[in-house]
């Protein structure tokens, strides 16, 4: 069975989603997730007029790129936020998104708030009725305070519902979490829906996440442990690059080729 690839279009911060869109489309993926983040990358937004929603809509479609899922982070801790995540669901709704992606806690932006896990399971069982009025599925990132995929293996599970699943980052694991791997995603992967293949070079606390293939993280392990558990969940590819930022829109188009290169090359379909 071929996988579904795509790229986070968060690997763009900085530059345009017509820049995106054009940069992948040349590596050759043929899927794309969406970024939403307030006052981070704002390639589509809930504020957009209609006629830019539907026009970045057609967009998409001339360059043969599916929006798979869309990147929408909101603070679900803070039940204030939580109409802000309805209009993200509704967004992703329009673009015909499966997945909708948030961390827990504000992704990027600095935020006190905190809340035991009884209190976000139920913020988010109150999003159900959503998920479920648009078909969408909703993928808690490991980050920050909730930065494994066993923490938020024991969240899904408070909440139980088949629309809520782990998003797991594999160099968030690693960044935030500072765990095994290889036995965190074996702890969670019955639980995981949708993943983020984020590569991890340098210290572990290091800002440094590079084109896949070009840091230390094991693919082959982290594939072989997915399809020994059956799980086909969508993957989408994250590069953060280190601190400075990418040089130019070279820069971050090279590393999306790149990924692409070293996928196939480690005999993955998609």
């Amino acid at each position: 069975m071929k996988k579904i690839i795509a790229i986070n279009s968060n690997t763009y911060h900085g530059f345009s989603l017509a820049e995106a869109v054009a940069g992948i489309k040349k590596a050759g993926f043929e899927y794309i997730e969406l970024t939403a983040t307030k006052g981070w990358t704002e390639h589509v937004f809930p504020t957009m007029s209609f006629r830019e929603l539907y026009r970045i809509k057609d967009q998409l479609e001339e360059a043969g790129l599916t929006p798979i899922s869309l990147s929408g982070h909101t603070n679900l801790m803070d039940d204030q936020r939580l109409n802000d995540f309805i209009a993200n669901i509704r967004l992703a709704a329009f673009f015909e998104s499966k997945y909708i992606i948030s961390s827990i806690g504000e992704a990027h932006l600095e935020n006190q708030a905190e809340a035991a896990d009884e209190q976000v399971a139920q913020n988010i069982k109150n999003l159900i009725p959503y998920l479920e009025e648009y078909d969408l599925i909703l993928g808690l990132e490991n980050h920050g305070k909730h930065a494994t995929g066993k923490h938020l293996k024991e969240i899904v599970e408070l909440i139980d519902s088949k629309r809520v699943v782990v998003n797991y980052d594999t160099a968030n694991a690693i960044f935030y979490g500072d765990v095994d791997l290889a036995n965190d995603l074996k702890t969670a992967v019955d639980q995981i829906g949708h993943i983020h293949l984020k590569d991890k070079a340098g210290a572990q606390d290091e800002w440094n996440f590079p084109a896949v293939g070009q840091g230390e993280l094991n693919f082959k392990e982290i594939f072989e442990i997915l399809a020994a558990n059956n799980n086909e969940a969508p993957l989408s590819i994250e590069i953060e690059f280190t601190e400075a930022g990418p040089a130019d829109l070279e820069e971050v188009n090279q590393a999306v080729q790149d990924s692409y290169k070293y996928l196939k090359e480690l005999g993955i379909d998609f």
